[in-house]
């Protein structure tokens, strides 16, 4: 009995063995600006891929550059890795461009689905035009970090070398030819078969791909990393914080709003923590922030709007210049839309507000003593030149300056003297 349950246990282990669970692949999506919320993404997604025993880590590229620093983060995580990573530029129409481009020939194993694109890493000016010392260190950094990144991945250095200096772009077929990229795969799938039995060196050493029957795992950003990718756009940075300044000065045009006042301050921090994520020129906030000071001293002095002015034009030469990206290679700026948008909002709702001052200023008082002035009235009794006229429904001691007037004389309010109003017969 003992025996045939011996048996029955080793045929179980076998079958177990026979029907063990197939290798896992992780997959990850990059689509879009490469900024600290990708760069996070990718480092979280490499250190899942290993405690799971992942054969690779696949990431589906699709971006038209990004943050240098983060960047060189992403490189790093991918030079560094102790499982394979591969870089799939696709779909088709997809690009992998400006640092993209250092993402890609990074990876262990570059692959590009056809009808995508890569190149055009050369260093881009945005802004100020830089002088020709400064671009020339600019193009030979990115160049000799593009070199190291080829070198150690052995594709080809000249072409890498090129697509920084000439901003040359090549379709997958030509990178391909050019051992720029390993393979060309049209999907996942493809790429899984394309890639089985290639060896890749990693950080712990040789390792021996083995792909063809692999479970795919996808795995999406976190909601907080989805958080910070929306933050990280520029454009949403500066609209945040102009929602944040409208919220301010609307509780301190209405004290005790509460509600503006609120959503105001949340904006602000919102904007100043995704200004912590973006090359952020300190130079343009604090224009932004003396366009704010003079609105404020608008609503306290009077300048017939030389003040509003001054601050319109603090306000647009401070976005103009309040991204500044570290690197030339960046191409992160805040939309002309958006610049223009907000700083004619900006200026039409001040110049609506003092144009409502300057008429307000004008309008004749209603209420007390100078309301009365210009006012038409009756006299009650006779006017010696002294009597008493009716005047809004008050009862007035009155001094006539048209000599002596009859009761029911019809009369103008010329002065207020006190309480004594001096009248002319209309």
């Amino acid at each position: 009995m003992k025996h045939a349950l011996t048996i029955i246990f080793t045929v179980l282990i076998l079958s177990g063995l026979g029907y063990a669970n197939p290798p896992q692949v992780h997959v990850i999506t990059i689509d879009g600006a490469i900024n600290p919320s990708s760069s996070d993404y990718i480092h979280e997604s490499i250190q899942k891929a290993v405690q799971a025993n992942a054969e690779c880590l696949i990431i589906q590229l699709n971006t038209p550059g990004g943050l240098l620093k983060s960047t060189r983060v992403i490189v790093t995580d991918l030079l560094n890795s102790p499982i394979p990573v591969i870089v799939y530029v696709a779909p088709g129409g997809s690009q992998s461009a400006s640092a993209g481009v250092f993402v890609t020939l990074a990876a262990h194993i570059a692959v590009m689905a056809p009808g995508t694109n890569i190149g055009a890493a050369h260093p881009v000016t945005v802004g100020e035009q830089m002088d020709s010392i400064m671009s020339e260190k600019a193009t030979n950094d990115a160049a000799a970090f593009i070199r190291t990144i080829s070198e150690k991945r052995h594709r080809n250095i000249q072409w890498a070398e090129e697509a920084v200096r000439k901003s040359v772009s090549i379709t997958e077929t030509e990178a391909l030819a050019k051992k720029v990229i390993d393979t060309i795969a049209t999907s996942i799938t493809d790429l899984l078969i394309k890639i089985d039995g290639k060896e890749v060196e990693t950080s712990t050493g040789k390792h021996i791909l083995k792909t063809r029957d692999a479970s795919i795992e996808t795995f999406e950003q976190s909601f907080a990393q989805k958080i910070l990718n929306f933050l990280s756009d520029p454009n949403v940075a500066y609209i945040l914080m102009m929602l944040g300044m409208y919220g301010l000065l609307f509780e301190l045009y209405n004290p005790g709003s509460i509600f503006p006042g609120v959503i105001g301050f949340i904006c602000i921090v919102l904007a100043f923590y995704s200004f912590h994520t973006l090359p952020v020129n300190y130079a343009g906030i604090a224009l932004i922030i003396f366009s704010v000071v003079l609105f404020i001293l608008e609503i306290k002095i009077i300048s017939h709007g030389m003040l509003t002015i001054g601050g319109i034009v603090s306000l647009l030469l401070g976005s103009m210049m309040l991204i500044e990206p570290d690197s030339t290679l960046e191409f992160v700026s805040i939309s002309w839309e958006v610049i223009i948008s907000s700083v004619v909002c900006t200026a039409a709702f001040f110049l609506f507000v003092i144009g409502l001052g300057i008429k307000a200023q004008r309008l004749k008082p209603t209420m007390g003593q100078e309301g009365l002035v210009g006012e038409a009235g009756e006299t009650i009794t006779e006017l010696t030149p002294n009597g008493n006229v009716r005047v809004h429904g008050e009862i007035w001691s009155a001094v006539s300056l048209s000599g002596n007037l009859e009761q029911g004389t019809k009369v103008k309010v010329e002065e207020v003297h006190g309480l004594t109003v001096k009248v002319r017969k209309l």
